[in-house]
């Protein structure tokens, strides 16, 4: 099953964010960018004013750049293989814990390409980073992304500042829809992010998660130097199937084809059943590696579920383990 490729407006209250398509000409693209933005700027500003996470008082305690030693400088952060490699003193300057970086992965393989009620699953993706990025850029952080369409990945580099957020923004909404035959390939996605190490922050993962589950791992080795946050997007078609008769379904990542008699009731059951249970091991793959978990589905008020998502993170209720504890645009 297969919808339009056609850009339109966002309705009122962020309940549909707009859709891009890649025929979308660049000033459509931008007005509706520009509709996204305001539509997450007015019900997000004020959320989270005076919020904001320190580590510890003072300069800070990430490594960062070294730089040749000045007279005054503290000798306890001299960095000696430098020194000893460029026969000249060097110190090791850290990095304020406040300049903290959010990295999005952003998720746009061919099973996104995919909706069957307000918008694609494909459109909410940009609606979450558009969110995630809004938060950022007002906090005074940096952002990048790395972005894959299962056929090639992006890497946008952290910056800060709003201009930078916008243009992060277009990139994503630019991104080509990847012919079928392209499979999810989050594991390497979240490879490239993991090495080199990046500094401390948070990294947000837009996917729908579906496909092979190796990506656990990597999402892993990330949650030991990031917060970690994992918006899963989902269509109510994904959980169960209407009593259509018999219809064709179209794998988008492999192509292949198979007929189903819909009208079959147990047939049904079962798809609930296997498809209830992807969700289960998904939210449980993401509690595993310390994620706070957000689910938005396109019959839904995706702007609203991330509000009551952010409040409840507010209010210090717990979507993961005590040991990860962060939230979203709290930095």
């Amino acid at each position: 099953m297969t919808q339009p490729d056609v850009p339109h407006a966002a309705t009122a209250g962020g309940q549909a964010p707009a859709r891009l398509g890649g025929t979308a000409a660049p000033a459509e693209v931008e007005a509706v960018l520009r509709r996204l933005e305001y539509t997450v700027r007015n019900k997000l500003d004020g959320l989270l004013l005076g919020s904001y996470l320190g580590l510890v008082p003072g300069p800070g305690s990430d490594p960062g750049e070294s730089r040749q030693y000045y007279p005054g400088d503290d000798v306890r952060r001299m960095d000696w293989p430098v020194t000893a490699r460029t026969t000249t003193p060097h110190v090791r300057q850290t990095v304020a814990d406040r300049e903290l970086e959010t990295w999005l992965v952003v998720d746009l393989s061919p099973s996104l390409d995919f909706g069957t009620v307000r918008t694609e699953k494909r459109d909410l993706v940009l609606a979450a980073a558009t969110a995630v990025s809004h938060l950022t850029a007002k906090a005074g952080n940096r952002i990048g992304a790395v972005i894959t369409n299962g056929e090639r990945t992006v890497r946008v580099p952290a910056v800060g500042g709003t201009n930078h957020a916008r243009y992060l923004m277009r990139r994503i909404a630019a991104t080509e829809r990847a012919g079928s035959g392209r499979g999810n390939d989050l594991a390497r996605t979240l490879e490239l992010l993991r090495r080199p190490p990046r500094r401390r922050g948070m990294v947000v993962v837009i996917s729908d998660f579906i496909g092979d589950a190796s990506w656990e791992r990597p999402l892993r080795g990330l949650g030991d130097r990031h917060e970690l946050l994992g918006i899963e997007i989902l269509d109510p078609r994904e959980l169960d199937l209407p009593a259509a008769g018999l219809v064709t379904f179209v794998d988008p990542e492999s192509g292949e084809q198979l007929e189903v008699q819909t009208s079959d009731r147990g047939l049904r059951e079962r798809y609930a059943g296997v498809a209830r249970q992807q969700r289960v091991e998904i939210a449980s793959m993401l509690r595993r590696a310390g994620a706070d978990h957000l689910r938005l589905r396109t019959d839904s008020d995706w702007l609203a579920d991330l509000v009551r998502f952010v409040v409840t993170r507010r209010r210090g209720v717990a979507v993961r383990p005590p040991s990860r504890a962060g939230m979203i645009g709290v930095h």
